[in-house]
């Protein structure tokens, strides 16, 4: 068995490292900084590939590197068409139990459409036969820090 160590972050790399998400406001959304790194491989969806981007080119730094990146570069914008109303039947008939009794807005649902996709989406407003759900990625819109210290790259 052999290994390349690669200095260099490029696409498919297998990375160590701490890092952390933040808002613009400071609250942490991902942080592994003061607890155990995160491993995981460029390319395969595990990072959102802006994030990944910003990865590409950089070598272990024994310090943290920090980004701040406008909504566009990081999450996207909110997009208005991902708002979209779902019909209580349908929530109720992909054996989502009792929605209306589980479920109150802001939480996050997921279900199955007729097709078979399951869907993730924030209830944002009931109504009497539908639920308007948000469809848009939660930090969509958002301006975040993102902060990376590799620790190894392979």
């Amino acid at each position: 068995m052999y290994s390349i160590v690669n200095s260099i972050i490029q696409e498919n790399s297998y990375l160590t490292l701490h890092y952390r998400i933040a808002t613009f406001d400071g609250s942490d959304i991902v942080n592994t900084f003061g607890g155990r790194p995160a491993t995981l491989q460029l390319g395969t969806g595990q990072l959102i590939w802006t994030l990944e981007k910003m990865l590409l080119g950089l070598s272990i730094y024994p310090e943290p590197v920090h980004f701040e990146l406008e909504p566009d570069a990081a999450f996207g914008m909110r997009n208005p068409k991902l708002l979209q109303w779902v019909s209580l039947k349908a929530l109720k008939y992909n054996d989502n139990g009792n929605f209306l009794e589980d479920c109150t807005v802001g939480d996050l649902v997921e279900f199955n459409a007729t097709n078979g996709v399951r869907y993730t989406g924030i209830l944002r407003e009931f109504g009497e036969t539908a639920c308007l759900l948000d469809f848009n990625h939660p930090l969509a819109g958002q301006r975040i820090v993102f902060e990376v210290q590799i620790i190894g790259i392979l």
